[in-house]
């Protein structure tokens, strides 16, 4: 009886390891790739007017974090402040923080300007996360006057490289 219940036992987990060897590994694609044109920005369920095709002759950098993100506050910091010093990019900075509160006072702290910044309360649960792919973790988009992605996750030192 013993015998006959180890080569059960055998069998089984050798077919266990030959079925695993078969799996598809499922490997998410990503939604968006260089050269796909950006989404329209929507915050808080509602459309609004942020044109990222105002960049004329030059870049929008869309840059999204949340205060509790802190590798992502510090990017979006850093290319906040080389974005002010360039008349080509013009820079939205879009924050997943629940609280407006808490937002004021990250831009206010990280010294952002103001009108170069916007909340999406709705965290997670927004429409703009899902279009950005963002559940994998915050990001930046570099697009082009035509509205077309032309780098993704942009560094402050690749970003000066961009405009000259």
């Amino acid at each position: 009886m013993i015998k006959s219940v180890k080569w059960f036992f055998v069998v089984l987990v050798i077919g266990s390891l030959i079925s695993l060897g078969f799996s598809k590994e499922s490997i998410p694609a990503e939604k968006l790739k260089l050269g796909d044109a950006a989404p329209q920005l929507m915050l808080c369920d509602s459309v609004q007017l942020l044109d990222l095709h105002d960049a004329r002759e030059g870049y929008t950098l869309l840059s999204f974090w949340a205060s509790y993100d802190a590798a992502s506050r510090e990017k979006n910091a850093a290319l906040a402040h080389l974005a002010d010093k360039h008349s080509r990019i013009k820079m939205i900075s879009v924050s997943f923080d629940r609280y407006v509160s808490v937002f004021n006072a990250t831009v206010k702290q990280d010294g952002l300007l103001k009108n170069d910044c916007y909340v999406e309360t709705d965290g997670s649960d927004s429409e703009i996360f899902r279009a950005y792919d963002l559940e994998r973790g915050f990001k930046n988009y570099l697009i082009d006057s035509r509205g077309i992605i032309v780098a993704k996750n942009v560094a402050a030192t690749e970003l000066a490289s961009y405009l000259n």
